[in-house]
């Protein structure tokens, strides 16, 4: 037997032992069950005004707030981290690797309890404030890291072209090298942007009021509520939403990476 035999052999195997374990799986599951806990029309038809009108709407409008700051705030400190002036590398670092290592729930938990008991101020927007900002502070550290290396990937004579012909330090990195490195940092941004969209989920953990909940608060409440009290449809309806908005853009993501790789 030769190579190439071996390997349509085995390839062949796993298949057969794939199909088997699959069709064992359908047998063994009790799908009334399944139907019943995971699959209730009625979480469907009963819910999905209040899933879609307010927790969908609400988990956009919150990663497009955060995500629009924690990319300002980015820039802010890729600037900072390029300064010739000591300090403000010092600064912008130390910032962007305390915030890259804390868990985003802690911060979370941090502006919207701790600092309005410590004291007694909250962020302007309320509980939901509280949380975006937070949301920010992190995903501006991330996102500060991947202008950065967008920065540095651009190639150093561009800067020096810029530069012998007259123009300024900042003129240059905002007419010649961002623009650049925009343009190949934009697929890891828009995966921080799905990042973000998850990461919205965790606002549950301050107290959202029924207009300001997004979809993970708003399906664990009608677990205990509702048209499927006491299944996990809402669950499903949740995560199918997210897939709903993820996978067009994660998608988007690959497709990019393609198109920089055919440029290249």
């Amino acid at each position: 037997m030769t190579r190439r035999q071996r390997q349509r052999t085995i390839r062949m195997v796993l298949y057969a032992v794939f199909v088997a374990l699959v069709v064992v799986v359908l047998l063994l599951v009790d799908w009334e069950s399944v139907s019943h806990n995971f699959f209730l029309t009625e979480g469907f038809t009963g819910n999905w005004q209040d899933m879609i009108l307010v927790a969908a709407k609400n988990t956009i409008l919150y990663t497009i707030v955060a995500f629009i700051g924690g990319f300002v705030l980015g820039v802010l400190l890729v600037l900072m981290k390029l300064a010739p002036v000591a300090p403000f590398r010092w600064v912008s670092t130390a910032y962007i690797e305390l915030f890259r290592g804390l868990p985003a729930l802690i911060v979370i938990i941090f502006m919207g309890l701790g600092v309005p008991i410590a004291f007694g101020w909250r962020p302007p927007g309320g509980t939901v404030g509280a949380g975006l900002v937070a949301l920010m502070m992190v995903s501006g550290a991330y996102m500060a890291e991947t202008l950065r290396a967008g920065i540095e990937a651009v190639p150093k004579g561009q800067s020096e072209a810029a530069r012998s012909l007259g123009m300024s330090a900042p003129w240059t990195m905002t007419s010649i090298v961002m623009p650049q490195a925009l343009r190949i940092v934009v697929p890891p941004l828009t995966n921080e942007l799905v990042i973000l969209i998850k990461d919205t989920s965790l606002l549950f953990v301050i107290g959202l009021a029924a207009s300001q909940k997004e979809l993970t608060t708003m399906a664990r409440d009608f677990m205990a509520s509702g048209p499927s009290a006491g299944t996990a449809t809402s669950l499903v309806f949740a995560a199918l939403l997210y897939l709903a908005i993820t996978l067009p853009l994660t998608q988007l993501v690959a497709w990019m990476e393609r198109k920089q790789k055919r440029s290249r």
